[in-house]
């Protein structure tokens, strides 16, 4: 990917914010940097009166598709692990903060509706997974799966590939580490729990607000918050560590809730906690603005003008030592408030649950799944003729 301009603003991209979807965080299909036709919506007065969907309202469609790789190493200062694991890309999540939206325009699709809507499931990310972990020269580190796109979001209940790459990892007793924002995670407390009593296994929750209104706008099709609430105390009873992340803080939205939902969270029994700050890397930024017009057109300058305080005047700076913080005076705010109250409820910071992840016990698995070529031929064969 090409060093993004920090300074830039996209605002030649961002046409007037037209009316929100139900149901869906972006409010238009953006199109994307690498996008080389450009599509505009057109009523072809085909649709009946009797429809109860509104008018461009999309479904959402789902691909399977075969990945070469399954793993990914980062390289990056200011996170605390370095190897991931995407099952999916795309995510019906929605939620219009998304920094992995971009990553959509790689497809030739919007990082706007269609990222939500066209999701890309990687259907051999199990067998993918087992002939890594296989190579002699693999290294085990822990893995830290979900962090792009929600390894649980709603297609996961059908498909099962993140409960059948969390198998794949527990027979090889390898460390994991998972974030999600979707309540659905309790459906693999048999296999979290014991992973977790030898600390080979921890969740992080992403709560962004406590308020159910404006959740549904900001992560229309996440679990509720007080859901995950719930969810947090259910892993914490099975023995599973749990840490929250409230991500991103965004100022005058989420910002006021944020000791709210550490002390929620602390009270679920959380044992962990970080933040970050809103980030608008790319097409994030005109997406978002759309959303800020549509859903908070009130106080929409408002919230720029203070991301921009803790952005050095600019909408985004990716430089590493502050793109997860901010700088400046609201954001030394944020970060004493947060951390004073980490303090007086006694959580850790949540990269320490990577520290003690414990991956002396790793093994090899004992069956890989046969290579196969485009062509459909296995390692050192023939390919096959038919």
């Amino acid at each position: 990917m090409p060093k993004q301009n920090a300074g830039a603003n996209h605002e030649s991209l961002m046409p007037q914010a037209p009316t929100p979807h139900k149901g869906r965080g972006a409010v238009s299909n953006l199109q994307g940097r690498h996008q080389v036709l450009l599509r505009t919506a057109v009523d072809d007065g085909w649709r009946s009166e009797d429809d109860d969907a509104p008018p461009g309202t999309p479904g959402t469609r789902i691909f399977e598709e075969q990945a070469k790789t399954i793993l990914t190493r980062n390289a990056s200062p200011d996170i605390p692990f370095n190897v991931s694991l995407n099952p999916y890309r795309g995510c019906e999540h929605g939620c219009i903060y998304c920094f992995a939206r971009p990553s959509h325009s790689y497809l030739g699709l919007s990082p706007g509706l269609d990222f939500e809507t066209q999701v890309f499931a990687k259907a051999n990310a199990p067998e993918l997974l087992r002939r890594e972990l296989a190579a002699s020269s693999y290294v085990p580190e822990p893995i830290a799966i979900g962090v792009n796109t929600d390894a649980y979001q709603p297609c996961e209940r059908d498909l099962k590939l993140t409960r059948r790459i969390l198998e794949v990892l527990q027979e090889c007793e390898h460390p994991l580490a998972l974030i999600t924002k979707s309540s659905l995670v309790e459906r693999d407390i048999d296999l979290l729990a014991p992973m977790a009593a030898k600390r080979q296994a921890v969740v992080a929750m992403t709560i962004t607000t406590l308020d159910p209104a404006i959740a549904r706008t900001l992560e229309p099709r996440a679990t509720v918050p007080a859901r995950r609430l719930r969810t947090i105390r259910t892993l914490t009873d099975a023995g599973i560590p749990v840490g929250v992340s409230i991500a991103p803080v965004i100022p005058f939205i989420t910002e006021p809730d944020l000791e709210r939902i550490l002390i929620a969270s602390a009270e679920a029994g959380a044992v962990s906690a970080s933040y970050i700050v809103l980030r608008l890397p790319w097409e994030v930024n005109p997406l978002f603005q759309q959303w800020l017009q549509a859903h908070f057109p009130e106080r929409a300058q408002r919230v720029l003008n203070r991301i921009r305080d803790m952005r050095g005047g600019k909408d985004y700076d990716a430089d590493f030592s502050t793109r997860m913080r901010g700088e400046g005076i609201w954001a030394d705010m944020i970060r004493q408030r947060f951390d004073k109250l980490l303090m007086r409820l006694g959580l850790d910071k949540r990269a320490d649950g990577f520290a003690r992840l414990d991956d002396s016990a790793f093994r090899r698995p004992v069956t890989v799944p046969p290579r196969r070529h485009a062509a459909g031929g296995r390692d050192g064969g023939q390919l096959d003729l038919f």
